[in-house]
């Protein structure tokens, strides 16, 4: 069977660059079914579902909907959810945790303290605290969106939860289908594409020891997609595997060529040329997509490492 995952995978589109962007995420547990627009076709009240979406617009977060593996039929209501939000800046990176029996109550955090990445708020209105256990591994598995996400997200979710893989959660939507399964890591923000769980434990094993895993690697929700591209491929040229290492602290220039500048914490700047391109032949771009399309690429043309001069002038 012919899907648009299989397609992507046999034409060797790129992977890098494509991860959902988000300076900080939160995730509420709700249980049953989801629709393709989740946060108002679940078991979630539809006008909190829609309030929530409000809240977040403009401010950096993205909220999604987060359940157990496992199967989905309606269980009824849930008397007490997990609640996790997380911040994705290098630097600032942070996970908290809170259980909530009330979900109306996510509406009266400051939504845009979040996205700048202050938690304070999480933790005053629902007694949040730092999540002190392993990372939290977040598998897309909503097939109403795409197929694809169900036919490989969910075998993978439920994969990793049955060998006893901590902190694994089906999530509503991390974008591009075509690269099912896909994953997103917390608390750092990193996306993978194509995984299997083999993978996914050593990119788990890695974060928990404040380490990314290349392979596979979509790149960092706290920065734009050309930003993405230009990260991975400073870590490529250099070796630098250390979660926090590096920032993308300059994009000038707009589409289709930007020039990224990249900084170390030692102090050490790149500048990243990336242009996109168009994936060639035409594909389709989900399951669900009536025409063909050439999904954008970021294409990194050029690496340079700055000098000193060069780069205090940046």
């Amino acid at each position: 069977m012919s899907t648009c995952s299989t397609v992507s995978r046999d034409l060797d589109e790129p992977i890098a660059g494509t991860a959902a962007t988000a300076t900080t995420w939160l995730l509420l547990e709700q249980p049953g079914p989801w629709g393709a627009k989740a946060l108002t076709q679940s078991h979630l009240d539809p006008a909190l579902g829609r309030a929530l979406e409000a809240a977040a617009q403009g401010t950096g977060v993205r909220v999604a909907l987060i359940r157990r593996p496992g199967r989905h039929a309606d269980c009824g209501t849930l008397a007490e959810r997990r609640v996790y939000v997380a911040h994705t800046v290098p630097g600032r990176v942070w996970l908290h945790a809170a259980t909530t029996n009330d979900p109306g109550r996510l509406l009266d955090l400051d939504f845009a303290a979040l996205g700048a990445g202050d938690p304070r708020t999480f933790d005053a209105v629902l007694q949040g605290r730092p999540h002190t256990g392993h990372p939290l591994a977040l598998v897309c598995t909503n097939g109403k969106r795409d197929r694809c996400c169900a036919l490989l997200g969910r075998p993978l979710a439920a994969e990793l939860s049955a060998s006893g893989v901590d902190g694994v959660w089906e999530v509503t939507h991390l974008g591009g289908h075509r690269f099912s399964p896909t994953l997103l890591v917390l608390p750092y923000g990193y996306a993978y594409g194509r995984a299997q769980a083999h993978a996914v434990k050593e990119v788990l094993h890695s974060a928990h020891e404040g380490r990314i895993v290349l392979d596979g690697c979509r790149g960092s929700s706290a920065w734009e997609r050309p930003g993405q591209a230009a990260e991975l491929a400073v870590r490529r040229v250099t070796g630098e595997c250390a979660a926090q290492a590096l920032s993308v602290v300059r994009t000038d220039g707009a589409a289709p060529r930007w020039d990224v500048t990249v900084a170390h914490v030692d102090g050490r700047r790149w500048r990243v040329v990336v242009a996109q391109g168009s994936s060639l032949p035409a594909r389709p771009e989900s399951c669900g997509a009536s025409v063909l399309g050439s999904p954008a690429r970021m294409d990194v043309v050029a690496v340079r490492e700055l000098t000193v001069t060069a780069a205090l002038a940046s």
